[in-house]
């Protein structure tokens, strides 16, 4: 794996970040850098993301030079990080009104719909990151053949718990919001409940398996 970027961010964050193509060992170096770096004096937040890791700092106080050091230390010794997430199990429901985007995604795969589901269903994936929203999951995992790009035009209102393919993932909306991503199914595990510790239902690390909880033509 290529030595990561770190580079300063205006005057309070620094950023480490990988060269693209997103992979789970550099999400897991990820992880266990954040990790360490919640410790470290004057880091006020800690930001995962996908193939990088952003530090809000406080500039009047935080050495940049230093943090520098220790965030190049962090991401070297993390080599041999192993994710120990929870494995989660989501219930599906594929196609129809629940996944209207199900005949897009096998008319772009050149699969038939229950192909996709299939596939689909069979995949192995890890959350890599949280973002766009509260309780979005960024898996990764997706079977190449199931790769296909976001809508040309995002949907204005996007249902809570529909499942969707963006590019080279799959996620899940936690909550009503506009999106992009083509949709093949929903489900009705909440993935966030602000009364919940933690409030959301995935985190970075976590083991995902979609279940086929039925299929709409």
């Amino acid at each position: 794996m290529n030595q990561p970027r770190i580079y300063p961010l205006g005057d309070n964050a620094l950023v480490c970040e990988c060269a693209p193509p997103a992979t789970l060992a550099c999400q897991q170096r990820v992880w266990a850098a954040a990790q360490a770096a919640r410790a470290w004096p004057h880091v006020l937040e800690v930001v995962p993301g996908m193939n990088n890791l952003t530090l809000v700092i406080n500039p009047l106080e935080a050495d940049r030079d230093a943090l520098t050091d220790l965030l190049r230390a962090a991401w070297d010794s993390a080599a041999d990080a192993a994710s120990t997430g929870r494995e989660v199990e989501i219930p599906v429901t594929y196609g129809g009104d629940a996944g209207p985007d199900l005949g897009v995604v096998a008319k772009h795969t050149g699969l038939s719909a229950d192909e996709v589901v299939k596939r689909h269903a069979a995949g192995e994936y890890v959350v890599f990151f949280l973002g766009f929203q509260p309780g979005f999951a960024y898996l990764g995992g997706l079977d190449e053949k199931l790769h296909t790009p976001r809508r040309a035009v995002p949907r204005l209102e996007v249902p809570a718990g529909s499942v969707g393919i963006g590019g080279a993932q799959t996620g899940i909306y936690p909550a009503v919001s506009p999106g992009g991503w083509q949709l093949i199914g929903r489900t009705g595990l909440p993935l966030f409940d602000p009364a919940r510790t933690p409030p959301t239902l995935l985190q970075p690390g976590d083991r995902v398996r979609f279940t086929i909880a039925g299929i709409d033509a």
